[in-house]
Parts: structure tokens; sequence; C-alpha cells
């Protein structure tokens, strides 16, 4: 509660920790869409946003849910490689809407270098939407293919098979093998990218 004069109250939603108002503020006054980006337990959220005097709207919304139901993604949908192939359909999305810069917006999540946030920069980055942000910050070609997993996967096979197998169920159950997710991602990465290119070529023409 509010002590004497010169106490005042934050906004419910800052005390909740749920908005920024300094930096939402700066990106409202840029007058570019925003990339707002979201995770869960288990996935990544990617939103297109445009402030009006209304509220806000929404122009572009998807989460990495997308990628198993349309895309054949077997690995997990809250990982780097999730978060980048997220971005990457996004930012095609909004090419394909006319859209062709953002200003990013990752709420509260804390921006460490080569995070999932990020990742999601990234893919809308390679798609061709201009988002500003420092290159320092963006994950590495193997963190965003997942060779960080399959390098483990490949070391527990050999070391600790019955480990292998409690620590990579889910992507068993799915029919992936862990040692081969280098090339299951290329393989969704360049269906996505022969996807929207041909619907970018077409919009072109």
């Amino acid at each position: 509660m509010a002590r004497d004069g010169r106490y005042r109250v934050p906004f419910r939603r800052r005390r909740l920790g749920v908005t920024n108002y300094y930096k939402r503020r700066k990106m409202i006054l840029s007058g570019k869409p925003r990339l707002v980006i979201r995770k869960t337990i288990k996935h990544i959220i990617a939103q297109i946003v445009k402030a009006n005097p209304q509220g806000d709207e929404t122009i572009i919304g998807l989460s990495s849910k997308v990628l198993a139901k349309k895309y054949g993604w077997l690995g997990d949908c809250s990982n780097t490689a999730a978060a980048y192939l997220t971005g990457l359909i996004i930012g095609y999305k909004a090419r394909l809407k006319g859209i062709e810069e953002v200003v990013p917006d990752i709420g509260l999540h804390r921006p460490t270098r080569g995070s999932k946030v990020f990742a999601v920069i990234k893919g809308a980055l390679d798609a061709g939407l201009k988002v500003p942000c420092s290159p320092e910050v963006l994950p590495s070609e193997d963190r965003i293919s997942g060779k960080h997993i399959e390098d483990y996967a490949k070391y527990l096979l050999e070391k600790d098979p019955s480990l292998y197998e409690r620590q990579f169920s889910q992507y068993l159950k799915r029919g992936l093998r862990p040692e081969n997710l280098v090339s299951h991602f290329t393989e969704v990465k360049s269906k996505i990218i022969s996807k929207y290119e041909s619907l970018l070529s077409k919009k072109q023409s």
C-alpha cells in the first residue's frame, strides 16, 4: 500500500510481472509492429502485434504446436530448434502480409545471450524480416539445429543406453532418434522455406 505522498503504486500489470511499461512505451512510439515472443513450459508463442488507440491488434499469431501439426516436427516444441523454426514461420507470414520490419518485444524475459527468445528473432531474420537485434546475442547455428542435443544423445547411447532410453523417451515415442535431430531439423526447415518462398514468389509475380 502507499505509505506517503512520495510513494507511487505501480500499475497492476507491472506488479504482476506482466508488462514493462517503460519498454512498451518505447516500442509503441517506434510506430512499427511488435514481434511479441513468449514462452510456456511446453511451447513457444510468437505474434505480430500492432498498437491501436483501442488496444493491441494481433495481426499474426502462432505457437510452436504448428510445427508438429503441419510440418512433421518430432522434436520438443519448447527447445531452441523449435523456437527458431517458429520464428522462421512468423517471419515469412509477416512478409506475406506486407510487413517488412518489426521491433522485438520479449516482455519480462531476461535478455540472455543465445536464449530461445533470440532464436525466434534469428528465425524471423532468416525469413527476411527486419528486426533490430545485435548479432552477438543470437544463438549459433549448432545451437539452433540442436547439435548439442544430438551430441549428448550419441554420448549417452554409447555410455549408458538405459539412461539414453529414459532421457529421450518422448523423442523415441514420437519416432525420432535424438542422434538424428540435426538432419530432422534441416528437413523441417527446408520444408518451411520451400513453402513460403513459393508463396512469396506467387505474390510478387
